[in-house]
């Protein structure tokens, strides 16, 4: 109770600068007693800065509390199978600084943590960051995470079983690690920073590389039993169809996901991106235009499948095709809404494009590694 407490505490301040002591108590329903030790803890950690007192009623005054944005820093790293962004984030989210670095498909777990290492090293040195007040990394990648161990269980796209992510990066760095699903913590992020900022329930779609989603209720991440909620790239959408690299037929990702574009799309004619696939739809050519408008289909379907279990205030499209091609979205909005939501359920969403973007995952794992340093203190 006290840890969780301090973390309410810490998240009115950060979310209502400036606040008075009273105000807090009134939010919370703590005692007056009780909040002014959680200050007082937080601002002897250098956390807090109390502004001039200003009049609050007749000869009252009360002292304005505000977060010191730069006491705290921690590290947010995205993992991908081709690179990796590694970044510096403050109490706010605010990118302090961040990087992109190539990495191999085939590389091992071991030479990646070294390589975060040797980044998270550079990045503190060229930007004279004292490595003291970096109190954390959190790490974001695709596949089924073992967040309470920090182990990544299983991940397709890199190539990664049972590796004790958390527990090897912190003997190379020396930090505390957080590991957690991409797609959850760009989700937390959108929620704290983003899109949704406010929304009391978030659901974030992803498709790119794999296909997945992510939901945030009432502030809390929703993880299932085994942290793999979400996981609906692997819904069976046709038990007939196209092997997914899963082992199991007519899996949801393999009529959207990149790869199995432009898998199908070779069947046709060598295509080498995404990219050419587009220019091959804005030729006119019959082929593209069917892959590509059968997998925004699947995205629309996908949506109402989620609107219909998880009842959301919020859905974010986190589209990777729509990067280059903005359009995109527009279509998928309107599958939505004119042939595929239920139609009750129509008005009790809105949908939001990702804010942050490729800066999603990193920011959220930052801030995910903030979140666990106040629940552990």
């Amino acid at each position: 109770m006290k840890q969780q407490n301090r973390l309410t505490v810490f998240e009115i301040i950060k979310n209502n600068q400036p606040i008075s002591r009273a105000s807090i108590a009134k939010q919370t329903g703590m005692s007056p007693t009780t909040v002014s030790r959680i200050v007082g803890e937080l601002a002897e950690r250098g956390y807090l800065l109390e502004s001039e007192q200003v009049s609050v009623g007749l000869g009252r005054r009360s002292t304005l509390l505000e977060m010191v944005d730069a006491s705290v820093l921690s590290v947010g790293v995205e993992l991908d199978h081709h690179q990796m962004i590694v970044g510096i984030v403050d109490i706010q989210g605010n990118v302090v600084c961040s990087g992109k670095y190539p990495r191999s498909a085939e590389e091992s777990p071991d030479a990646t943590l070294k390589l975060i290492g040797e980044k998270i090293n550079q990045l503190t040195l060229l930007n004279d960051i004292d490595g003291n007040r970096v109190i954390g990394i959190g790490v974001g990648l695709p596949g089924i995470v073992d967040n309470d161990a920090g182990i990544v269980v299983f991940s397709v796209q890199l190539g990664w079983k049972n590796v004790r992510l958390a527990e090897r990066l912190k003997e190379i760095t020396g930090y505390d690690v957080v590991v957690d699903n991409e797609l959850k913590v760009k989700a937390l992020a959108e929620y704290l920073k983003g899109a949704t900022k406010g929304s009391s329930r978030t659901a974030l779609l992803g498709f790119g590389n794999g296909v997945g989603s992510a939901f945030i209720f009432e502030g809390e991440i929703y993880r299932g039993k085994t942290n793999s909620a979400g996981e609906i790239g692997h819904t069976t959408v046709d038990p007939n169809g196209m092997m997914c690299d899963c082992g199991k037929a007519g899996c949801l990702q393999t009529y959207i996901n990149i790869s199995s574009l432009l898998s199908e799309a070779n069947k046709i004619r060598p295509i080498r991106t995404i990219e050419e696939l587009f220019e091959a739809r804005r030729a006119g050519e019959g082929w593209a235009c069917y892959l590509i408008e059968r997998a925004l289909m699947y995205i629309a379907i996908t949506v109402n499948n989620v609107v219909c279990m998880y009842n959301p205030d919020s859905v974010i499209l986190s589209v990777e095709l729509a990067d280059k091609y903005p359009e995109v979205y527009e279509e998928i909005e309107k599958l939505c809404m004119s042939r595929f939501v239920w139609e009750p359920l129509r008005d009790s969403f809105s949908i939001f494009r990702s804010e942050l973007q490729e800066q999603g995952v990193m920011i959220g794992s930052g801030l995910l590694s903030q979140l666990k340093l106040f629940e552990l203190e």
